[in-house]
């Protein structure tokens, strides 16, 4: 008789127990919305991009942009009894740009480089001092449709426009043909410069450096003004410095360079000359370049190795040399340059590769 009676009551609890359970069940899905939970994580995620925009936007503008490169020379000079080694050198350069309006820019240059140790990264025209140092600040506007250069240790040429398509190995063969005393005038302290490009072609500038701190101080002071066409297989440019160099004895110089662009090759020359005191002096560049000779290019370069006087013994300096681009950030130029010396000493030969990176 009891079981009977558990047989009864069995199906009757289990029909008031399912009623509870799917109770049960139903709160704990209802309690677990995956819609809702992903939506609070997404804000959560959000909140914390936020933050780190914010973080961002207030240590580097956006309008900031940074550029590195880094130079090295591997090689020897014959001829000098004080570089018959072989040296290996290198610099660093930094170059900082941003823009408050869209059309301005503020440019901050810093430089190191191990020239000092060696004879052939002074070759190269590297920088020495194996600390860093800002090189210059520049700032340029636009003035109607000029623009305005102002900056410290800025050069006086900053603003000018050569007509050159050499690309130098050495120092002694500057980038500028042989012009660096006119069409890449350097600067001795605050410099202000003007340059206007007209749709035709033609430019104009030009500009005042100061070694003191105010331009045109009571000695020091340089100015010069630039001119230059350039077309698509052909240009000239011609500059006019003046320099009082601080002791009165005025220097003026003029520059000229130009180019013409074949089929096959780019023909480049240069010519400056300049007066101190009624000593004229003068010096001279030819280069031809070769943009596309196999994966690279070849340049081959004769230069004055400095202005001379009329009656004095020029000397000069030959190279030749092979740049390879590796890819867009690395170039390898392997070169060799001759440079004649004083009477009774021997040429100097120089034997280098210089590795360059851009990042």
């Amino acid at each position: 008789m009891k079981l009977f009676k558990s047989l009864l009551v069995a199906p009757a609890s289990l029909g008031l127990l399912a009623p509870m359970a799917a109770t049960a069940n139903e709160v704990t899905i209802n309690d677990f919305n995956a819609a809702e939970e992903i939506a609070v994580t997404n804000s959560r995620v959000d909140g914390l991009e936020a933050r780190l925009n914010n973080f961002e936007a207030g240590s580097f503008s956006e309008t900031t942009t940074a550029s590195f490169s880094v130079g090295s020379v591997l090689g020897s000079i014959d001829g000098d009894t004080t570089s018959e080694t072989t040296g290996l050198d290198f610099q660093f350069n930094i170059g900082l740009s941003t823009s408050f309006t869209g059309e301005d820019s503020l440019d901050i240059a810093i430089d190191n480089g191990s020239a000092s140790l060696s004879p052939i990264g002074t070759k190269m025209g590297f920088d020495s001092g194996t600390s860093l140092v800002v090189d210059g600040v520049t700032y340029s506007f636009p003035v109607g449709g000029a623009t305005m250069v102002v900056g410290d240790s800025t050069d006086l040429s900053t603003a000018f426009t050569g007509a050159c398509t050499y690309s130098a190995f050495t120092d002694a063969t500057p980038d500028d043909c042989g012009t660096g005393n006119s069409m890449g005038a350097g600067g001795k302290g605050v410099t202000a410069a003007l340059g206007y490009a007209f749709d035709s072609g033609f430019s104009l500038a030009g500009g005042v450096t100061s070694g003191n701190t105010e331009i045109l101080g009571d000695a020091a002071d340089a100015f010069g003004i630039n001119a230059a066409y350039s077309a698509d297989s052909y240009g000239v440019a011609v500059a006019y410095i003046s320099d009082d160099g601080g002791t009165g004895a005025e220097t003026t110089t003029w520059g000229l360079n130009g180019y013409y662009s074949f089929d096959l090759a780019s023909l480049s020359v240069g010519y400056e000359t300049s007066e101190t005191s009624g000593t004229d002096s003068s010096g001279y560049f030819v280069g031809l370049s070769f943009p596309e000779v196999g994966p690279g290019s070849v340049n081959i370069a004769a230069a004055t190795t400095g202005l001379f006087a009329d009656n004095a013994t020029e000397y000069l300096i030959y190279e030749a040399s092979y740049s390879y681009p590796v890819n867009d950030s690395m170039t390898i130029t392997p070169g060799i340059f001759i440079e004649e010396t004083a009477s009774g000493s021997d040429d100097l030969t120089g034997v280098a590769v210089k590795t360059s990176f851009s990042f």
